[in-house]
Formats: C-alpha cells, structure tokens, sequence
C-alpha cells in the first residue's frame, strides 16, 4: 500500500502540536501532515471541546490523535472528531508516561493487542476517515520481531491500513519518559522488515529523524517519515518538503514572509482574546541558524508575556531580525549634513 499524503509528517507533541503551532507549521509546507497533541477520549466526551478540538481550517490535513482504551468512549470521541472536521484520527499507542499507563492507554497497550483491534474496530466503524495507530517497535521484555509483528497483525485486521512507528522500544519501568525519547536504542531496520513483510499496510517510521536529508532516505523501504523535536526547534527545515517529497512547483515562503503572515493571524487570535505568548512560543526557532536569531528570541522572550503584549512585540521581534532596527540606529548615529 502506497500513501502519498504521509510521504512526511510532524509527531504529535504534547504541550507543543496546539493550533497556533500547527497554524504556524502550515505557513512553511502546504503538504506536510500534521497532528494534534494526544487529546484523551474522556477530554472529548465531557470537557470543553473547543478548546480541545478547536483549529483553523487552513490547517488540513491534519489529524486527531486520541489516548484511551475503553472502546466505547474512543469510538464516540472519533465520531465527535470527524465531525470537527479531522482527516484523520490516529489511537495513541506509543506515549510510556506513568500518567498514560495509569489510565491504560498508551504505550502498555502494545501488551493486549486484541484490546487495540477492539478500540480500532468501534472507532472505525463510527467515522468515515481513517482510523490510524502510532506505536513502538515493543515495550519491555518484548521480543520486537514476533511482538510487532503479531501486534501489527491483529490490529491491521481490525481495519487499520496505517501504522505509525517509533524506531525504539518504551521501557514502561524504570525509564522517565524522556530518557524513553533517547536511551532506548534506535532500530529502523526493524521497521523496515515491518513494511517489507506488510507490504499492504502504509508505514511511516518516526524516532530520531533530525532533518529531511536524514529522514528521507527512508522513503525507499517505508511510505513515510514522520519528524518530531527537530521540526519544532528548527520549523524551517519543513520549507523544502513540497517540492522536494511531493513535487510542488511553488517556492516556499521566506523566514519574514512566514513571519508576516504569522503577525495576520496573531492579530486576529488577540482580538479573540488569546495571550501573545500562547503563540509566539512555536516561533522562536523561526530563524534557527540565522544572523540576529538569538535576538529575536530574547526579545520575543522578555516581552510576549508582560500584560497588554500586542503585535508591536513582534512587529519590533521582525525589525531585529531583518536588520531594520540596526540599519535605524546606524542612521541615527550618523552625522547630519552640513
């Protein structure tokens, strides 16, 4: 099975993935597919669903993604989902926080495939988009070769067409979930013997991909690649995947371009009554590697969060990256003509 549309994506990340940076992310590739933070099924069902559903329609596509384990909750909180207008919803089966094993879901869930095929099952017969699962290679003691395998299997048999998947185990003792992003040994191989066996299945690979060089000589054995950190501390790495994965003719837009048609929608996000730095914080890797980076982030920094904060922080953030506000100060400093 072939699926162009994930050819490259950006991971679900807690506390990172919201509607501001997914709006933000959409401003430098058209084609990448993006995905919500881990949303639970009970948040849906009895919390307030604009703020946990809520997004800009310039965002597709773009995908749900819900944690839980009861059945019938996560094939209503789809339902709820695709009615939201999600192009996809995709089950949490990766995620080895305590919290998540506490409320069973997440990554332990690789343990009771059967239960996975269940919640799999109900959800896709509740939504007609497609029902997607993001896991590990294996947890614990797991052998990773008849674990995923068997895993994969029973899952797919429920109705799953696309697995998204870790590259490392999740060690659910012993490990914070942190050390469980980097001690785990990486091991794509392993994924890409998934794909080679399941050639029916779309697969994308995730865990430790940096950049689209290092990422995208994985598209010979798998169908996509999907990027995490990396595309949130350097967001501009996304500007040549249209035309590089997906064939797009149009020039990406430029750092200040992405930035100015950040300002329109902040404007419109404050008058809504949203705080400056809910949005600028997904921005301050905008000019990663550039002249006057650390600038912009220091002053997006001490200002986006003082009371009143308006679009002139970041208006005065552009002119320190562009060099304005130094070519202002040289003119000022110069002496005036005789």
């Amino acid at each position: 099975m072939k699926l162009d549309s994930h050819r490259f994506c950006v991971a679900p990340m807690m506390e990172w993935t919201d509607r501001h940076c997914r709006t933000f992310l959409r401003l430098i590739s058209a084609r990448t597919f993006l995905y919500t933070e881990m949303v639970t099924a009970d948040a849906i069902l009895f919390g307030d669903r604009l703020r946990v559903l809520g997004f800009n329609a310039a965002e597709h596509p773009v995908g749900l993604q819900l944690g839980g384990s009861d059945p019938v909750r996560l094939a209503e909180a789809a339902r709820i989902g695709a009615d939201w207008g999600y192009d996809e919803i995709n089950l949490n089966i990766g995620c080895p926080s305590d919290r998540v094993q506490s409320g069973r879901f997440g990554a332990c869930l690789m343990a009771d495939p059967r239960l996975v095929a269940e919640c799999v099952a109900a959800m896709a017969d509740a939504v007609p988009v497609p029902v997607t699962v993001k896991c590990r290679i294996g947890i614990d003691d797991q052998d990773t070769e008849e674990s995923l395998d068997r895993f994969v299997d029973i899952v797919a048999e429920a109705g799953c067409r696309l697995f998204i998947v870790h590259a490392r185990k999740a060690w659910l003792e012993g490990l914070s979930p942190k050390e469980n992003r980097d001690v785990p040994p990486l091991d794509y191989d392993r994924v890409h013997r998934l794909k080679a066996r399941r050639d029916d299945l779309a697969i994308v690979i995730n865990g430790g991909l940096t950049s689209l060089p290092h990422a995208a000589p994985h598209l010979v054995h798998v169908d996509g690649v999907m990027i995490g950190r990396s595309a949130y501390a350097d967001p501009y790495l996304l500007a040549e995947v249209d035309r590089t994965l997906y064939g797009a003719a149009e020039l990406p837009l430029s750092r200040l371009e992405v930035l100015d048609r950040f300002i329109e929608y902040v404007g419109g996000e404050l008058d809504r009554g949203v705080r400056l730095n809910a949005m600028t914080r997904h921005i301050l890797g905008l000019f990663h590697g550039q002249p006057r980076a650390r600038a912009f982030r220091r002053h997006i920094a001490e200002h986006a969060h003082l009371p009143g904060a308006g679009i002139a922080v970041l208006e005065q953030a552009r002119d320190i990256v562009s060099g304005e506000a130094q070519a202002r100060r040289e003119a000022d400093d110069r002496p005036a003509a005789a």
